[in-house]
């Protein structure tokens, strides 16, 4: 039993990296399919996933296609309970679906100014007051999680979840843009940073070189932080 993930380019496709990490990261076996997002070949890729129009795309091994990563995540969740993909206890469970959903459908300010990037850490972006506003939310999300029941673990409610997967990516662009948020938070940002999953995502996306590189913002650029594993 194998499912086909289909993914955009890893250095920036977000959602990609959301879709990858529900397999990647609970052991499910899965064969990648790279779409072009960039090469202009995005449409022709998927034609044959239709509806589907957008990565990440799940094809099930019984011939199902799926689009958005919520219900990606519910149905692998629910064809594999013993992979853990939600925390066991009810409420930190309940309380992670709301967080995913808020990702999934919220926090348009920090998406919009600030496009994910695993390159490079941004040298002086100044986010506006839109996007203070998804950071302080995002914070005060994460410290409710915190305080619910949880098991043993550096993640959001403990052990690594759907929920971890799908904050991920605004983990990265705090990083990538040096974004203010508390030492509590960037320390999460790092553990995210430092698995050794995430690094092999980020590692072969930078394997493809893009000229010119896309939102290019005109800033300088610092290396991107390379903590330990």
């Amino acid at each position: 039993m194998t499912y086909d993930l289909y993914i955009g380019d890893r250095t920036f496709s977000s959602w990609s990296l959301r879709g990858w990490l529900m397999l990647e990261k609970f052991g499910l076996p899965y064969e990648a399919h790279f779409v072009g997002l960039y090469s202009g070949t995005m449409a022709a890729d998927l034609a044959h996933l239709a509806p589907a129009r957008l990565v990440p795309a799940l094809r099930l091994p019984d011939g199902t296609v799926l689009g958005e990563s919520l219900a990606m995540a519910e149905t692998l969740a629910e064809r594999h309970p013993e992979a853990g993909l939600w925390p066991t206890d009810p409420t930190a469970r309940a309380t992670a679906r709301w967080l995913c959903a808020a990702m999934a459908s919220g926090f348009g300010a920090l998406r919009g100014a600030c496009p994910m990037q695993l390159q490079h850490v941004w040298d002086g972006f100044d986010p506006d007051a839109e996007t203070k506003v998804d950071l302080e939310r995002i914070e005060d999300l994460w410290q409710h999680a915190r305080g619910l029941p949880r098991t043993d673990g550096p993640w959001l409610f403990g052990s690594y979840s759907l929920a971890d997967v799908f904050y991920a990516p605004v983990a990265a662009r705090i990083i990538g843009y040096d974004l203010p948020v508390s030492t509590e938070a960037r320390a999460y940002c790092h553990e995210t940073i430092s698995d050794p999953t995430f690094k092999a995502w980020r590692a072969a996306g930078l394997k493809k070189v893009y000229d010119p590189f896309p939102y290019e913002l005109g800033l300088p650029k610092r290396d991107w932080p390379e903590p330990d594993s």
